[in-house]
C-alpha cells in the first residue's frame, strides 16, 4: 500500500504539499483531501469560484451539457497523471465568461470522506453566438491518489458564471466512469509448426492495481481466442477461455494454415477491453 499525504489546499491536480513518500505503501481513503472548490486552480485569490451576483433562477445562466474526455470512461495507469478533457455548454442573455469543473465521489462535496479532482488551469470559452459558449478545461487524475475501489462512476459538477458576473453550479451535472488500464499479451508456439500438429497459445491478462502502483492478473475473467488467416483481414473468435487466479491464459489448438492468434478481451465495468496484436505462426 502507498502512503498519500494531505494537502492543505486540493487545487486542481490536487498537487502535494509535502514529502514524497514510499511507492510501496497506501494509506487509507480517509487520508485523501476533500472534493476540490470550484475555481481553487482558476482562480487563485480565493478559495472557491466567485460565486456572482445574487439571482433569481430565470436570471442564472442555463448549463445544457458537459462532456467529459469526450463521453469516454476515464482510463487510469499506476504512474502516468492522466489529462482528461471537458467540455462545457453554457447560455446567457450576457453570454458565458468563465467554466470551472470537478469529477468527485462521495456523499456530497462538502464531507471530508468525499474526494476529487479539479481543473488545471483556465476555462477557454468559445462562442457559438451571442449567448452560448462552449468552454474547456483539463483536469489532471493522479493515480497515486487513487485506491482500487475508485474504478466507478463519478459525479461530474459544473459551475459557469454569465458576461455579467450571473453564476450557476450544478455538483451532480453529469456522471463519468474511472476504469484501471488494462494490459493483454499472447504468444502462439512452436513457431513453425507442421501442418495437423498442436500450437499452444498463452498470455496474461492484468490490469493496474492503483494501491500497489503494479499491474497485477485479472482473475477468472472470460477472454476469447481468436485467429485469422494470412490471407484475410477479419478475425474470428477460435473459443473463450478463462483466466487464471492470477490472470494467466493457456490453450491449445491444431495447426491447419498460416495466420495470426490473439486474444480478445471484451472490458468490464471496472476496466476497459484491450486487444493485444496477433501472433503469426507459420504452417508448414
Amino acid at each position: 500500500m502507498r502512503i498519500r499525504v494531505t494537502v492543505a489546499v486540493a487545487t486542481g491536480a490536487l498537487a502535494l504539499s509535502a514529502l514524497a513518500v514510499p511507492a510501496t505503501q497506501a494509506a487509507p481513503s480517509g487520508d485523501r483531501p476533500g472534493v476540490p472548490s470550484y475555481g481553487s486552480a482558476t482562480h487563485q485569490d480565493s478559495a472557491a469560484a466567485p460565486k456572482g451576483k445574487a439571482r433569481a433562477a430565470a436570471e442564472a445562466p442555463v448549463i445544457s451539457k458537459a462532456v467529459v474526455n469526450g463521453g469516454k470512461p476515464i482510463v487510469v495507469g499506476t504512474t502516468a497523471v492522466k489529462k482528461v478533457s471537458v467540455a462545457i455548454t453554457a447560455s446567457h442573455p450576457s453570454g458565458i465568461a468563465d467554466s470551472d469543473a470537478i469529477i468527485w465521489i462521495g456523499s456530497s462535496v462538502d464531507d471530508p470522506d468525499s474526494f476529487g479532482f479539479g481543473t488545471t488551469g483556465p476555462a477557454n470559452c468559445v462562442a457559438a453566438n451571442a449567448t452560448t459558449s462552449t468552454c474547456t478545461q483539463t483536469i489532471e487524475v493522479d493515480p497515486t491518489w487513487l485506491i482500487n475501489s475508485d474504478s466507478r462512476t463519478w459525479n461530474v459538477g459544473v459551475w459557469v458564471n454569465s458576461n455579467d458576473t450571473y453564476s450557476a453550479q450544478n455538483d451532480k451535472f453529469g456522471k463519468t466512469n474511472l476504469q484501471r488500464l488494462s494490459k493483454l499479451d499472447v504468444n502462439a508456439a512452436p513457431e513453425p509448426v507442421k501442418k495437423g500438429g498442436t500450437i499452444t497459445i498463452t498470455g496474461k491478462l492484468s490490469r493496474a492495481n492503483w494501491e500497489t502502483g503494479t499491474y497485477k492478473g485479472y482473475a477468472t475473467q472470460s477472454v476469447q481466442l481468436q485467429f485469422r488467416k494470412k490471407t484475410s483481414t477479419t478475425y474470428s473468435t477460435v473459443k473463450t477461455v478463462k483466466t487464471s487466479t492470477t490472470g494467466t491464459l493457456k490453450t491449445t489448438s491444431k495447426a491447419t494454415v498460416d495466420g495470426y492468434w490473439r486474444w480478445n478481451f471484451g472490458g468490464t465495468s471496472t476496466t476497459p477491453a484491450v486487444i493485444p496484436a496477433g501472433d503469426f505462426v507459420d504452417v508448414k
